[in-house]
């Protein structure tokens, strides 16, 4: 298990603070390469994943510590990002939404709790879950998944070793193996880079493929604040031609800039 294996790096506490951010930096650049080499199953779990919310599937993140986490991250900002509701991609986290600040402990040893987490929003086999579990081997997740899977639902994981018992719960494995911690063991780092890379590709890419973008813009972003609406209204003139004054009232009146240039321009 080569997230468990020692540093390549001993006497951390003896290098300077140079040579500290030097090295974590050094094995951070080696992140990308993993993910890249983990393309082929990131392809296969998203190409099955468009398929199932184009008839009305979702997502859904299991996971716990740093893994539940990054899910919970990835999931909240797909409504604001993307215009879509925010149960369209659900992230869930051993020991509830109290363990996104504080560490809940025991909460990932319970392999039936997972599926009673995702109970409530009434799963269906067009839903996707996915686990993430940098180790391989919580049994949160290995539960969550087989019993997902045992439902007829989709499963796919994001994990950081090889043949690990989360993998074999998954239908569409990604497995991105980083290699030993610059700290032995914390899977904060290294690992939960690649995670939140290969989170970022897979909601992303989907929600591309879901027709989420126009060009390469977030035309149905939600416009929650006013650098969004000062971006939102920049997007318009850039569609439209109109002054920043018009793309304002435009923005008021229709709410979002995919609805402000369609209306604009096929009045």
């Amino acid at each position: 298990m080569t997230t468990e294996t020692a540093s390549h790096y001993d006497h951390l506490e003896q290098m300077s603070v140079h040579d500290l951010l030097t090295n974590i930096n050094r094995e951070d650049k080696t992140v990308p390469l993993a993910v890249e080499k983990a393309i082929p199953q990131i392809e296969a779990l998203v190409t099955e994943i468009v398929k199932r919310m184009k008839e009305g599937g979702r997502l859904i993140y299991i996971g716990a510590g740093t893994s539940g986490r990054l899910g919970v991250v990835d999931a909240s900002e797909c409504p604001p990002t993307y215009g879509v509701s925010p149960d369209l991609v659900i992230g869930l986290i051993a020991g509830g939404d109290k363990a996104i600040r504080r560490a809940v402990e025991y909460a990932e040893d319970d392999p039936d709790q997972a599926w009673l987490d995702i109970a409530p929003y009434h799963p269906e086999p067009l839903d996707t879950v996915i686990g993430i579990a940098a180790s391989g081997r919580t049994p949160y997740v290995i539960g969550g998944l087989e019993k997902a899977r045992a439902a007829g639902l989709l499963t796919g994981c994001v994990v950081c070793n090889e043949g690990s018992a989360v993998a074999a719960a998954a239908e569409f494995p990604v497995e991105v193996v980083v290699g030993p911690e610059f700290v032995t063991g914390s899977t904060r780092m290294k690992s939960g880079t690649a995670q939140k890379l290969v989170l970022n590709m897979i909601s992303t890419s989907a929600m591309i493929q879901l027709g989420r973008v126009k060009g390469n813009k977030m035309v149905d972003m939600q416009l929650s604040n006013l650098k969004l609406r000062d971006r939102a209204a920049k997007m318009v003139i850039s569609e439209t031609g109109v002054d920043y004054e018009t793309a304002e009232q435009l923005l008021a009146q229709y709410g979002s800039v995919r609805n402000a240039v369609d209306h604009y321009l096929n009045p």
